[in-house]
């Protein structure tokens, strides 16, 4: 382990500025002019008197060939993409402004990505001709992961993340392939993150997938941003997109959730009906309204909290005796 610790250096990405592109676009097209010219004049015998043809004839051709090297140098950068300067191996430093430039043809390109892009027709950010980066920023739309909850339930869970790279340098060179990094490690602190908090909770102060979105969604950008920063991202927004139990206790978490709903709709209902059968029996034994002894407040009582507590319709019964005969 210490080894491999000493071999692994952090990079940080260097700013740096290329020639203009027009301005060398002029040179390499007047050196072009120049050395064909040389090599037609020289070849259709109208060199000034005593100027050998076989020496102009081979200037013109170096200028050819220096004026190919010298063409391989421009490039150009589209708003929020940066290039990657990279000369014999060695990290020269990164180019964000756009436009059209000019810079050392030797700089090296990244030619697996140019095999990849001629056979399949695809653009790929991380391996994209001339070590080009996007710095925009990008979706991840994740797929569902099915997890265990911290009770231990089976749940689905998915979430999208925009990212985008601030660090070239690190997004080339720290990690292999920096968009495969993202894909992998969100799934990684998803699977995490779900296993840290239960699903749903009695207690309202809990802090729970379903009831505590922003939260949950705050922690799992957090702890994106602290496993992507080696690789140079920046974890703009984190959101949960989908959240429910797995299939195979579905239905039986529904049912759950609904004898939960009943009894916290009873425990409101019986609480409210002692409340108003308490009212009235305050106000009449204040107001004077009637004198009722225990066993007839009793009686009342067990009337009110049926007719206030029952679900099915209640019907007026018209008592003619009393509660002793």
């Amino acid at each position: 382990m210490q080894e491999s610790s000493d071999t692994f250096s952090e990079n940080r990405e260097r700013p740096v500025s290329v020639q203009n592109g027009w301005l060398w676009l002029f040179i390499v097209l007047s050196i072009w002019v120049l050395s064909i010219g040389l090599i037609i004049v020289a070849a259709t015998g109208r060199l000034p008197h005593g100027l050998p043809e076989v020496p102009v004839i081979a200037s013109g051709i170096v200028l050819i060939i220096v004026n190919l090297v010298l063409s391989g140098g421009f490039f150009t950068l589209q708003p929020n993409e940066a290039r990657v300067l990279i000369l014999f191996g060695k990290y020269k430093g990164t180019v964000r402004e756009s436009g059209f430039h000019w810079g050392n043809p030797f700089y090296s390109n990244d030619a697996q990505a140019q095999i990849a892009v001629a056979t399949e027709g695809k653009h790929s950010s991380s391996r994209s001709p001339r070590h080009k980066v996007s710095l925009r920023a990008r979706n991840l739309n994740g797929e569902r992961l099915k997890v265990n909850d911290k009770n231990g339930n089976p749940i689905e869970i998915a979430a999208v993340v925009v990212w985008r790279v601030q660090d070239t340098a690190q997004a080339k060179f720290d990690v292999d392939d920096y968009q495969d990094y993202v894909r992998v490690q969100y799934e990684s602190a998803l699977r995490h993150l779900a296993s840290g908090y239960a699903y749903d909770d009695e207690n309202p102060d809990t802090v729970t997938l379903r009831s505590s979105m922003d939260e949950v969604s705050q922690a799992l950008a957090l702890e994106l941003q602290e496993r992507l920063k080696k690789a140079g991202v920046v974890v703009e927004e984190a959101r949960i997109a989908h959240l429910a139990y797995a299939p195979e206790i579905a239905q039986t978490m529904l049912r759950r959730q609904q004898a939960e709903a009943v009894i916290a709709a009873r425990q409101k209902i019986v609480h409210g009906a002692v409340s108003m059968v308490e009212l009235a029996l305050k106000e009449m034994s204040e107001k004077g309204v009637i004198d009722l002894d225990e066993e007839r407040k009793a009686a009342m009582v067990s009337n009110l909290m049926v007719v206030l507590c029952g679900e099915s319709e209640v019907h007026p019964v018209i008592n003619a005796g009393t509660l002793y005969h």
